[in-house]
């Protein structure tokens, strides 16, 4: 670097030294990232309002918080990792070189099925049947057309003329009237030959693939000829394609289906697992806020003496003997002779206490726990709870458990 802006830069890092407020210039944001990003501290000063407000407010977190907000991001991070992209299926290469581009005119005329058909109308029927077929050796289709609609017209109930009629539009290339009337020799008898195989042979000429095949193998069980074993051999293997294609690609999405169930299970067991973890942390937070473990918070607990008593040799100081006694006590004229040296025993067996039903309720009222306290504190305040009907049993009956151990 050159000398001169070495210079410049050492002029700028010591007005920043005498100057903090400087970096709080919204475009010097990336050197405070810069000095942050290497372990640096930065004085309030050296950020705007709103970056700061923002940096202390992280600062004020808890550890607990901060925990929370790092498992949280931790677990987004982690399903948008494993979200896994759309699958877009690839072409199938089919053979296509018999395909027409789809018949767009007007629906031929068809028959009224409802219509009595005489047998007058069924031998005209056949005559201009007969000169369709005349018509078609001369190759003249149009002209086959108009006599062969004018035989569906006079028998509409007749399957094999619907199925002719579908021939000649194949023959002109016309697939989508061929299937029309196909279909209509088909909803007269459901077993035409002729009506499954000018079906079939129309939708190959539409690129209809599987459709085709299904209904030249039908045809072919019904009436099997050349012509449709010829154009199965071209249908097949372009609808075998298309089965594995399908196949494969409702297999992938299966999978990725069962994967996305998967992270969506697992990621129920983390949020549950943190949740518990969680709540174990702050059940063990909150009990050891507990001194001792004792119901209530009694400080210090009791193993190994009360803290805070240190015993009272001699006596209780200043009460010089309770008059009457605390209730169940029968009195203790003269003090407490020799005292509780140290607190209280350390060597008792606290189960008794523990296992104390009366005891144990005892040390959930916050009366009585504060009057225990008070006493641990100071035991000469021990006199200013003896009329309370509710501490004075309590602590009559620790103490007579005391002289007991």
């Amino acid at each position: 670097m050159e000398q001169a802006k070495l210079n410049q830069l050492k002029q700028f890092v010591e007005q920043c030294k005498s100057n903090p407020s400087i970096l709080s210039d919204p475009s010097l944001s990336f050197f405070r990232d810069y000095i942050e990003s290497l372990g640096g501290k930065l004085p309030p000063s050296a950020y705007d309002a709103g970056d700061y407000k923002a940096k202390s407010h992280v600062v004020d977190e808890s550890d607990d918080e901060i925990d929370d907000v790092e498992n949280d991001a931790n677990t987004k991070e982690t399903v948008e990792e494993e979200e896994e992209p759309e699958i877009v299926e690839s072409d199938v290469e089919l053979d296509e070189s018999d395909t027409v581009e789809p018949d767009n005119d007007e629906p031929q005329k068809m028959g009224d099925s409802s219509v009595e058909v005489t047998e007058e109308s069924r031998d005209a029927s056949q005559e201009s049947k007969a000169q369709a077929m005349e018509a078609i050796s001369e190759g003249k289709l149009e002209d086959a057309i108009e006599h062969i609609t004018k035989a569906v017209l006079l028998n509409p109930k007749s399957a094999i003329m619907y199925a002719t009629r579908a021939s000649i539009y194949i023959k002109m290339k016309k697939p989508n009237a061929a299937i029309r009337d196909a279909t209509a020799a088909l909803e007269i008898n459901p077993d035409s030959a002729k009506g499954y195989k000018t079906r079939g042979i129309a939708r190959a000429m539409l690129g209809q693939w599987e459709a085709a095949a299904k209904d030249l193998h039908l045809a072919s069980k019904l009436d099997y000829d050349e012509e449709i074993s010829a154009v199965l051999k071209k249908v097949e293997p372009n609808a075998h394609r298309i089965e594995e294609h399908r196949r494969k690609y409702d297999r992938l999405r299966k999978e990725r289906e069962d994967r996305k169930i998967e992270r969506e299970r697992l990621r129920r067991k983390a949020e549950a697992q943190a949740a518990y973890e969680k709540a174990k942390k702050q059940e063990e937070s909150s009990s050891s806020g507990r001194a001792g473990g004792f119901p209530g918070g009694m400080p210090g607990g009791f193993p190994g003496g009360m803290p805070g008593m240190g015993g009272m040799p001699g006596g209780m100081p200043g009460m010089g003997g309770m008059p009457g006694g605390m209730p169940g006590m029968g009195g203790m004229p003269g003090g407490m002779p020799g005292g509780m040296p140290g607190g209280m025993p350390g060597g008792m067996d606290y189960s008794k206490i523990l296992n104390d039903p009366e005891l144990m309720a005892a040390f959930k009222d916050p009366d009585v726990m504060a009057a225990l306290q008070d006493v641990m504190k100071n035991p000469a305040n021990l006199a200013k709870h003896q009329a309370n009907p509710k501490v004075a049993p309590i602590i009559a009956k620790m103490m007579g458990k005391f002289a007991g151990n």
